[in-house]
């Protein structure tokens, strides 16, 4: 495995889980000693149990540089970031850089996987970089949720491949042949391609809900309802059904861009695509006008519930709760945050506190922006007591609307009226 980000480390303690023998490699000299030691630094639910177990059975190990990992393995993943440029194009230096260092390494007859997103062509870019055209290149993208990625793994909707090389293709089919889980083979091309159909679908779902539940404010529906209905069609499904202050994280909206950008490449507008940015960058702004029609924002002190872009995970990368955050900010409001798995955040004007009811404190407004389960058990009559003024906007409509009505709260959810 070259490089144990969430991807790479998540797949490699899987593997290793599955009796197979796996090197994770890593640039970062003090990262690989502290995952030599189980230290894992990353919040996701069961990985440093599996990680201390591959530790002690001797079929994981950790190890500095790509080049030290490679020299005896039959597969090699590439796991390294594929960052969003400005343009919304897929950065692919880490890529190249990776697959260069290991080209003279890499033994003959070994099969060579790219793990990370990466645009149609990847393969190719990699059989350039390595400068071996005795070795075969494959894609094989990954479809991990951060809070779920062990249980996506080991009991995942599908396996997809891509590749030109059919044996080459049948090896990296055969490591998931415990697993059970269907397997699609395909051209790289395909396969490169549904990573980013993939996401940019559920992007399209979220934002779908998330405008839904601005129709049903304006109507006088109730969107928990309504979606329950939808949800009864098979054709629609239960899944991210759920309205929220927009959406986040490491994957959609740099996907999202890179969808735009790879097609726009290819000489088609994806404008649906855009509409689907331009709607979630909306949510941020609906949940800030809620929180400003019932306090003046300049010098106002709110208090927010989560930090995480959702619930199981510490990644605040693209945090729908810190893009609220920085437009409370620009407004002149005070910030007090709290969330269970993230201890800090590097943006002035945010305090970050220990203890909910510490978030709470003084606060005229409790924002909830995570779904952490904790959140809809909290002690409301502590938090009337605390918090200067009265007002709650719950954009995950996960806590009690009524016992909050009978406290004297001012309500405002997502969807609901």
């Amino acid at each position: 495995m070259i490089g144990t980000g969430y991807v790479g480390l998540t797949t490699g303690a899987c593997f290793a889980h599955l009796g197979h023998a796996v090197v994770c490699a890593d640039i970062d000299v003090d990262k690989v000693q502290r995952l030599r030691a189980g230290d894992v630094p990353i919040h996701e639910a069961g990985l440093a149990e599996l990680v201390a177990e591959g530790l002690e059975s001797g079929r994981l190990s950790f190890v500095v540089g790509g080049a030290n990992a490679v020299c005896e393995a039959d597969y090699v993943y590439l796991c390294v970031p594929t960052p969003q440029g400005d343009d919304g194009s897929v950065d692919l230096d880490y890529l190249k850089a990776a697959a260069a260092e290991i080209g003279t390494h890499v033994r003959p007859g070994a099969v060579v996987v790219n793990k990370s997103t990466v645009p149609v062509g990847s393969t190719l870019l990699v059989e350039q970089a390595m400068g071996r055209s005795d070795i075969a290149v494959v894609s094989n993208p990954e479809f991990l949720r951060e809070g779920s990625a062990i249980a996506d793994f080991l009991n995942p909707d599908r396996v997809v491949i891509g590749s030109d090389d059919p044996a080459a293709a049948d090896l990296v089919a055969a490591l998931h042949a415990g697993i059970g889980a269907p397997v699609m083979i395909t051209d790289p091309a395909s396969a490169e391609t549904t990573k980013y159909a993939a996401n940019a679908f559920l992007a399209t779902k979220l934002s779908f809900v998330n405008t839904i539940a601005a129709v049903c404010e304006a109507v006088g529906a109730d969107v928990g309802d309504v979606l329950a209905a939808m949800g009864c069609d098979e054709r629609i499904g239960k899944e991210f059904l759920r309205p929220g202050p927009g959406w986040g994280g490491s994957c959609l909206p740099k996907d999202a861009a890179a969808i735009i950008s790879i097609a726009h490449g290819a000489g088609y507008d994806f404008s649906l695509m855009r509409g689907v940015l331009e709607a979630n960058d909306e949510q941020f702004k609906r949940v800030v006008g809620k929180v400003a029609s019932v306090v003046s924002l300049p010098g106002a002190t709110i208090g927010l519930l989560g930090l995480a872009f959702k619930a199981g995970t510490d990644d605040t990368r693209n945090s729908p709760a810190l893009e609220v955050a920085k437009l409370l900010l620009a407004r002149g409001a005070k910030v007090r945050a709290y969330d269970p798995a993230v201890a800090a955040v590097d943006i002035d004007g945010i305090i970050v506190v220990d203890d909910p009811y510490a978030a709470t404190e003084a606060a005229e407004v409790l924002v909830v922006a995570t779904e952490w389960d904790e959140f809809s058990r909290l002690d409301l009559d502590k938090i009337a007591e605390s918090m200067a003024a009265r007002h709650v906007v719950d954009a995950r409509n996960i806590m009690d609307r009524e016992a909050l009505l009978s406290r004297g709260f001012s309500y405002q959810g997502i969807g609901r009226n």
